[in-house]
């Protein structure tokens, strides 16, 4: 016998209020990882996945960092950041190698040719970034939505399985 759930709500779990907000956050991610990935291809040849590595290596010293902190940063298991970092190396947007500190741990590092390629591909993708998402905003409203992901972003590392990247503190 079919059991009856709540309206409104998958399964009966969640409220309506709490579903309107999560299948509206679904909406917007699924569609803007979508619409970036194909913008960046497409102005740049560069991927949404090898942007976030980019950019996350532009916060290290020297644009270096542990392959396993750079994990935590952009929130990847290590084998998939290891195999993306492979075919970045062997485009030449990357280098790694035996970390200077511990010999145990392996850095990446931006390559001259990383560099280059972010700095092409960085006004598009802000152009597109600002066009699709900030731009539907208030810009009374931009604080708040930072504050609001700010607080979703602290419990997700409360209650998530990844620690806190070091340059979010």
């Amino acid at each position: 016998m079919p059991q009856e759930f709540a309206p409104g709500s998958p399964f009966g779990l969640l409220s309506s209020a709490e579903t309107a907000a999560w299948y509206a956050y679904m909406k917007v991610h699924l569609r803007l990882e979508y619409e970036l990935n194909r913008q960046l291809r497409a102005d740049s040849g560069l991927s949404l996945a090898d942007y976030h590595v980019l950019v996350a290596l532009t916060s290290a010293s020297g644009g270096r960092m542990r392959v396993t902190d750079l994990a935590i940063r952009i929130g990847w298991e290590r084998s998939r950041l290891s195999h993306h970092l492979k075919r970045m190396r062997e485009r030449g947007l990357v280098t790694t190698g035996v970390s200077p500190e511990d010999r145990r741990a392996t850095d990446v590092a931006l390559s001259g040719d990383g560099w280059e390629a972010l700095r092409r591909a960085a006004p598009d993708h802000v152009e597109f970034v600002r066009k699709a998402f900030l731009d539907a905003l208030e810009p009374g409203e931009k604080p708040q939505l930072a504050a609001l992901l700010e607080r979703v972003y602290d419990a997700l590392v409360e209650h998530g399985s990844l620690p806190r990247p070091d340059d979010h503190p």
